[in-house]
């Protein structure tokens, strides 16, 4: 018996990368899957490598800054596979810009993908995983948000990704009543790029 044959998954920035590889990794192990991105396209190849047959995975192309698409996600994961289990809140962008060219629009870019994104997405989530009595979430986060790299200047992108380290620890305290799971695992660099 798989060990996740009765799970269910929404893997934000799954049409490549990191979130591609856990849909794939899910799947192979049993789960059902979501997954989440801008491209339409790009979601639609991913998910006929993920799973060629087209029963375990589904997608939804839109832009996680908005609140409105992590509630989307939600409802295609509870539509198609009966409620959601598992969040994989993977999607992220990066693009390495030095503080005194930094822009407003910038700012506003790396913060509500990174920050806002995975806030409202993970809130959408374990709105949904208390009615199944639980669940865990994975947040990608940075090691950048803990260290500064001057080879390539990344202060906004760092800002956004502390404030996911801050968020997780949070919300570690807030959701364990309802029995759901939460951390964040911090990758080198910036294996990340928005898909």
């Amino acid at each position: 018996m798989n060990s996740f044959s009765s799970k269910v998954a929404i893997i934000t920035g799954g049409g490549s990368g990191i979130g591609k590889e856990v849909a794939i990794r899910l799947v192979r192990a049993g789960a059902s899957v979501v997954i989440g991105g801008r491209d339409q396209a790009k979601l639609k190849q991913a998910a006929a490598e993920i799973d060629p047959a087209g029963i375990k995975v589904r997608t939804y192309a839109g832009d996680i800054a908005l609140p409105a698409t992590g509630a989307a996600l939600v409802n295609v994961a509870i539509d198609a596979f009966g409620g959601v289990d598992i969040l994989i809140n993977n999607a992220g962008v990066f693009r390495p810009k030095e503080f005194l060219e930094l822009s407003e629009s910038d700012y506003d870019w790396f913060l509500d993908t990174i920050l806002k994104g995975k806030f409202f997405m993970a809130q959408a989530a374990a709105r949904a995983m208390k009615q199944r009595g639980g669940g865990a979430i994975v947040q990608t986060g940075s090691l950048w948000a803990l260290q500064a790299i001057g080879a390539t200047p990344s202060s906004a992108y760092s800002a956004a990704n502390a404030g996911v380290h801050a968020l997780t620890r949070n919300l570690a305290i807030e959701l364990a009543p309802a029995n759901i799971r939460i951390n964040t695992g911090a990758k080198v660099g910036s294996g990340v790029r928005g898909s």
